[in-house]
Formats: structure tokens, sequence, C-alpha cells
């Protein structure tokens, strides 16, 4: 199926690297056993991942794209309410057993954006997020696992990987917190040299691997614990990416009520401790 006004999530930019930062966590929660990719379903073997949580955590764009299938039973051999999104150049994801849409039918979605909630629709044994990917096209599944991880996503959880070249609202938060940090930065979402030698700067002083990465080890050095009352760049950051979940905050730095209830309802809908504060944990969800 070709799409037009769809992007191909490829750049001269990001040609050197996969983790570009067009790419994002789905929903947070576990693996269960016998949920992943290729276990045996019968005469066919399991097309998806996943991810169990309680039924109303918030499902997300894994990237940017269009909605074009939503309702139930919209792939051969898939049960309950589930969403196609086609993110061009032959790659969709597909989200299933959801309780709610979030999204309507051919809706342009951002990579990150809200749009569906998790449930236990369909045949299941409870509440989860039934997650694929599919590259060449339609129907050729692939592990999304292994798929995400190539692009610097931890599916379920965990700190993802943006390299030199990435893009996007991810991008903008490093750059406010290395702002923080010391070293003026203009958040403009592009991981160019500037920016890549100032995390460089940043890492060599915390004594990590000065590899330009923004991964697993440099973000839990990078973030600040954020609570009401603080102000400043880092703050901006928080809002840039409760931005990117659908948050709708202006990004003034003022961590003030209404940055305080947009904090309390991201942790709620997914799962994470509601005491308002932007943790490791809070962090870690969002970037992710």
């Amino acid at each position: 199926m070709a799409l037009t006004g769809v992007p191909a999530l490829t750049s001269s930019a990001s040609a050197a690297t996969l983790k570009d930062g067009r790419w994002c966590n789905p929903a947070r929660g576990h693996f269960p056993a016998g949920g992943y990719y290729g276990a045996p379903r019968g005469p066919y073997p399991h097309a998806g991942q996943d991810v169990t949580n309680s039924t109303g955590t918030a499902v997300h764009a894994a990237a940017a794209g269009t909605v074009i299938r939503r309702g139930t039973g919209v792939l051969p051999g898939r049960t309950g309410n589930g969403l196609v999104i086609s993110h061009g150049g032959g790659r969709y994801t597909y989200y299933g057993h959801l309780s709610a849409f979030r999204v309507s039918l051919n809706a342009k979605v951002a990579a990150g954006q809200r749009i569906a909630d998790m449930g236990a629709t369909g045949n299941v044994t409870g509440p989860h997020l039934h997650f694929e990917t599919h590259s060449g096209g339609l129907g050729v599944t692939v592990n999304p696992v292994s798929y995400l991880a190539a692009r610097g996503v931890d599916l379920g959880g965990g700190w993802p990987a943006i390299s030199p070249g990435a893009v996007g609202a991810t991008v903008k938060a490093v750059q406010y917190l290395i702002t923080r940090r010391g070293t003026a930065l203009v958040a403009d979402g592009n991981y160019g040299s500037v920016s890549v030698d100032a995390v460089k700067k940043f890492q060599s002083s915390r004594g990590l691997v000065a590899d330009g990465q923004v991964g697993p080890k440099t973000w839990p050095s990078l973030v600040y614990s954020l609570q009401r009352g603080s102000s400043g760049a880092h703050v901006r950051g928080l809002q840039t990416v409760l931005n990117k979940h659908s948050a709708g905050l202006a990004v003034d730095g003022d961590f003030g009520a209404v940055t305080s209830t947009a904090v309390r309802a991201y942790q709620s809908v997914n799962r994470l401790v509601v005491d308002g504060k932007a943790g490791p944990k809070t962090w870690e969800a969002l970037v992710g």
C-alpha cells in the first residue's frame, strides 16, 4: 500500500545510525511468559511481543505516521480492538487488545502521542498490549524487541539510546538538560556537531565514555529530579517530553501547578508512582 504524506523515517542525517530519535516505547509493562515473538500459537507463531500492565495503561505511537486501520479484527487472525499505523517505507506497527481508542481513523500521529489504552479485548487471559512491527509491507512481521532495540528503544521500559544525527523532542530535552549543565545550546531538536561536542564534554566530566551517544549510562547523570517550584532549562526539557506524550504544555521552564498536574496525569496512566515529582523513573519513561 503506497501512502503519501507519511514520513519515511529516514534522512541523510540519520543514515549512519538507526538510533535517530524517531522511535519510542509504545507502552510500559513487563513481558509475560509465552508472549514473545515466535511463541507457539496453534498453527501460527506469535506475531508480536506482549507487554503486560493494567487496563487503561497508556499506549503511545511508536513512531510518526498515519492510522490506516482502527476497529475490531483489523488484521487477519488478530482479535479484539486494534490499530495499525503506517510509518512509510513499508513500515507498520500494530497495537492490539485495546480497551479504548484515543485517535481516529486516518489521523496523523506523532511519535509518543497517546493513541489508545491497554486492555483485554478479544482472545486474551488478561490485559496487555500486543505490539507488532511490520517491515517490507503490511503482514511481514519482524521481532519487535530487536527491531526497536536497533532503533535505541527498550520495549517495555528502560533508557533509550540517541546517536549523533538524531532529531525530535527527545533531542530537544537533551539540549535543554545540557544547557542546564552549563553549556548553552539552541534547543532545535537536531543532534548535530555542536550538541554532540557538548554531550561528549559532559560525558568526559562524569567519567563516561565520550562517544556522544546519549544512552543508559549517560541519561541518569544528565537528568535532574524536579518538583513543583523548580525552574530553568531542565524544566523546559521536562515539559518538552511531556508534550511528546500529549500534555500540551507551554514550554516556559516553570514547574508550576499546570506542569505538576501534567506530571501526575502521565505517571497515573503509565502506572508510575503518582507523586508529581519528575525523578529518574519518570524521566526514563518520558524519554524512552
